[in-house]
């Protein structure tokens, strides 16, 4: 394929394949997200950076489509439609896929089986094990899912089914929470291969927003923007290494400077 800014999805590496305007949120009745805005282009990968609070997770959690997280105002739109009122699966098939920072475990539901199901189609046995053997889970596979894993595995685990599943567009909340060295070099490359990363950028149609609160993953997986949330509002965007530094130097408090 020719690199003239198309994508095999059907969109170019200058339109948003995930456009948030306006996005105001509330849980149990209570504001969380106050007006949210931002584009994530095809093939790009945004960072999310933000204190404890600030509604990160509840803007992933509220993009996903989960009931609780009401939007109250604003729109979402995927791939050039309009999905605010979408349920969670009707969002999955069109494309989203989410791994949660504190993922569940599923007792009574093995492994093998559940990345069958996100592959969503007849999975051959050779099929399912070059993927767990990928994330290196092969001998994960007759398990419960998530059953006694530990922090890193339960990581690894969540990036197995999404790379079952293939989602154009992932959310991921923390994957480098609870993970040790060793595994987050494994756990980046596994995200690198959902977002496709091998593949020249202008060719490229997979897209993700990464939370990140100590910025180790960038180390592994290379993000084009960054963003700061600050009690529900986006502060600022730009170079997310420059936002990591300024964090790391100044704190919290120098993003808040922006909207005051």
């Amino acid at each position: 394929m020719k690199g003239d800014g198309s994508s095999p999805g059907g969109g170019s590496i200058d339109e948003a394949i995930l456009s948030v305007r306006d996005l105001h949120v509330e849980i149990g009745g209570v504001e969380i997200l106050r007006g949210i805005d931002f584009n994530v282009r095809y093939g790009e990968t945004a960072a999310l950076f933000g204190p404890n609070g600030s509604g990160k997770s509840t803007l992933l959690m509220a993009l996903m489509g989960f009931p609780q997280y009401v939007v109250t105002r604003g729109s979402v739109v995927f791939k050039g439609e309009d999905v605010t009122g979408l349920s969670v699966d009707e969002r999955a098939r069109k494309g989203m896929g989410m791994s949660f920072q504190r993922p569940p475990v599923v007792r009574g539901v093995k492994t093998r089986d559940m990345v069958a199901a996100c592959l969503r189609r007849e999975a051959s046995e050779s099929e399912i094990r070059e993927l767990a053997a990928a994330a290196g889970l092969l001998d994960f596979l007759d398990r419960d899912v998530n059953y006694g894993f530990s922090g890193g595995e339960i990581k690894r685990s969540e990036l197995l089914q999404l790379l079952a599943q293939n989602p154009d567009f992932v959310f991921l909340d923390e994957p480098e929470s609870g993970v040790d060295l060793v595994n987050i070099a494994v756990i980046g490359d596994l995200i690198n291969g959902l977002l496709h990363k091998d593949v020249r950028i202008r060719e490229r149609h997979h897209s993700g927003l990464i939370i990140t609160h100590t910025g180790h993953i960038l180390g592994y997986v290379n993000a084009r923007t960054g963003y700061v949330m600050i009690d529900g509002r986006l502060t600022c965007g730009g170079d997310p290494h420059e936002i990591l530094t300024t964090i790391k130097e100044y704190g919290y408090e120098e993003c808040c400077r922006c909207v005051t």
